[in-house]
């Protein structure tokens, strides 16, 4: 698992198209969220898994990048995933650090 901050994901995403896997709760992600990011709630990832691919580079986001590296170590330990990236305080920092106008909780 790689780790990245807000303002690392925001260059990285200028260039590549990672699937973004956001783990929150659902009235969380309807607060805010990362343009084109899919909704899968913490409890639903195990069986979600199934449909993802392995090898499919896959960024994992969450409020402050605790479930999100929580279910990075899942998908790896249980799955064999390679291609994971954290989002290193979660959709907070993006707002703090990239996108100032996103709501915040």
């Amino acid at each position: 698992m790689r780790h990245f901050s807000a303002i690392q994901l925001a260059e990285y995403l200028k260039h590549q198209q990672p699937l973004l896997l956001d783990v929150r709760e659902p009235w969380e992600f309807a607060i805010c969220k990362l343009d084109d990011s899919q909704l899968v709630p913490m409890r639903q990832v195990p069986e979600y898994s199934q449909a993802l691919n392995p090898h499919q580079e896959i960024v994992v986001i969450c409020h402050h990048g605790i479930r999100s590296k929580a279910i990075c170590q899942y998908l790896e330990q249980q799955f064999g995933f390679d291609r994971l990236i954290n989002l290193e305080g979660g959709v907070d920092a993006w707002a703090k650090q990239v996108d100032p106008t996103m709501a915040v909780y």
